[in-house]
């Protein structure tokens, strides 16, 4: 079953923005995940949620994507992300298709 992490971003830095972007990428590549939503244009439709750059990555299953959460190819791309960036990401698990 499907696993998407979900991040709503606010950008500090944009060089570093790109040092991690290009970390993250490559890291969320190894562990067998995708890009579903990579920034864009966000629309509050209802409520008081209005998040900035969104992210949505999906991983085959919940444990790749813990697995990729905790890699050390992911530790690399943490090195910048403070510098680049502040967040909250939650891990979602999917249905099944």
């Amino acid at each position: 079953m499907p696993a998407y992490i979900i991040s709503d971003l606010t950008i500090r830095d944009e060089e570093a923005i790109e040092i991690y972007r290009t970390r993250a990428a490559a890291s969320i590549a190894q562990h067998g995940g995708r890009y579903l939503v990579r920034g864009g244009q966000v629309e509050a439709l209802e409520g008081k949620w209005h998040p900035g750059p969104l992210i949505v990555v999906e991983f085959p299953d919940m444990e790749r994507a813990r697995r990729w959460y905790a890699s050390a190819e992911y530790a690399a791309a943490l090195d910048v992300r403070d510098a680049a960036l502040s967040r909250n990401l939650i891990l979602v698990d999917g249905v099944a298709s």
